[in-house]
């Protein structure tokens, strides 16, 4: 699933709003650490995934008795709190792209 969101990026019209939030990026010091909106976006999609793969490790290593079932649970409900934030975060994106494709010119 997570591809398929960030395989919408490189798509049409969707692809130019990288070229937009780096062109609204103010300008900074030489050596200055910066952060901007699509590097967060990018460390949240990481983190969800490395949540998504402990949660299915934590089930392999259950199957093979090697995990205890309290460990189980609590690797997987990370595992769903990331899955809906990712959802979440999809839905509004979509919602305010919706929004500005609307707007009149």
């Amino acid at each position: 699933m997570l591809e398929a969101v960030s395989s919408v990026s490189s798509a049409g019209e969707l692809a130019k709003t990288s070229e937009v939030i780096n062109s609204a990026t103010p300008a900074v010091q030489p050596g200055a650490a910066t952060v901007g909106f699509n590097n967060v976006l990018e460390q949240v999609a990481a983190d969800a995934i490395g949540s998504i793969k402990a949660g299915e490790a934590a089930s392999i290593q259950s199957i093979h008795g090697k995990l205890s079932a309290q460990k189980v649970v609590e690797a997987v409900m990370s595992a769903e709190r990331s899955l809906q934030m990712a959802v979440a975060v999809r839905d509004k994106v979509v919602q305010a792209y919706q929004e500005v494709s609307r707007m009149a010119i």
